[in-house]
């Protein structure tokens, strides 16, 4: 165990050592060409999905652009497979390029086939996915804890088998506890890591929900989320002022509901900027000239 843990921590080169292996010729299950351990070229048809696979979204225009690059290229580097019972594999990495590789019309692809259990499968995976696709944070973030309960490991033990930070890997597994509305918009591409990480902030879920919703509406920036979460965080959910706020500090938090209300009525972003004192300013965006004076008009009844 402690080997595989070590191995993990270099990636799946450290598990899949293809030193000597050569490429053979297509599959033929009568004569079973294919030993353990060798690099082959292999029908698409014969390859199942991987049932651990822990990626869920495939673009689809990333995936053309990948077929494109292997119609002119070829498929670089192989996928990699197992044997199953019936004659035919299972993928363990690489169904990006088997998705891309039946795009481009190909009909077999250059593949390792390597000896291994369901519990390889499952780590192997989710290790693969993590550390070469461009996985969005919650599909990281559920690799992440996949890892983690299925092998008993802790943050650091993560951490440290994937070569990753633990504050990194400790980021992504909460924003796990985000509402499934503001996951589905991290993984749509509504909002950034930086967003969800200021969002996760917030302790009562309908605000978060709130705020979310703000942010894609009006494109708030994350440093506009994270000016939000530090003046909500100065009362508790009833309004009621939080015992621990600093002495004399601006209440930032009664002009968030009135940002909200002028952003609506002038159909832009407006930010409402408060300082000690009752001093501050309201700053009203405008997108182009027209826009200016349409907000002007309004300005003027």
């Amino acid at each position: 165990m402690n080997a595989k843990k070590r191995a993990l921590g270099k990636g799946l080169s450290a598990l899949l050592d293809t030193s000597g292996a050569e490429a053979q010729p297509s599959y033929d299950i009568e004569k079973d060409l294919h030993a353990t351990g060798t690099i082959a070229h292999v029908l698409l048809d014969l390859i199942d999905s991987n049932p651990y696979q822990p990626r869920t979204d495939f673009d689809e225009e990333s995936l053309q652009e990948l077929a494109a690059s292997i119609k002119e290229q070829g498929v670089i580097q192989p996928v990699t497979i197992r044997k199953t019972k019936d004659g035919k594999f299972q993928l363990i990495s690489g169904e990006r390029r088997c998705r891309a590789a039946v795009l481009a019309g190909l009909t077999e692809i250059p593949a390792y086939i390597r000896a291994a259990d369901d519990q390889n499968m499952r780590e192997m995976a989710i290790v693969e996915n993590i550390q070469r696709e461009n996985l969005n944070p919650i599909e990281i973030a559920l690799g992440y804890q996949q890892l983690i309960d299925d092998f008993k490991l802790t943050q650091e033990m993560l951490a440290e088998r994937l070569g990753k930070s633990r504050p990194s890997i400790a980021n992504h597994l909460r924003l796990l506890k985000l509402p499934a509305e503001i996951q589905i918009g991290l993984r749509q591409d509504l909002i950034s890591m930086g967003h969800a990480r200021a969002l996760v902030s917030i302790d009562h879920i309908q605000t978060q929900i709130d705020v979310f919703n703000d942010v894609v509406a009006q494109g708030l920036s994350v440093r506009d989320v994270e000016e939000i979460v530090k003046n909500l965080a100065e009362y508790n959910q009833e309004g009621q002022e939080n015992p621990n706020r600093p002495k004399n500090k601006t209440d930032h938090s009664k002009y968030y509901n009135l940002q909200k209300s002028l952003s609506e009525v002038y159909g832009t972003k407006v930010q409402v900027k408060a300082r000690m004192g009752g001093k501050g300013s309201v700053v009203i965006n405008f997108s182009s000239e027209e826009d200016l004076e349409r907000i002007l008009k309004i300005l003027q009844k």
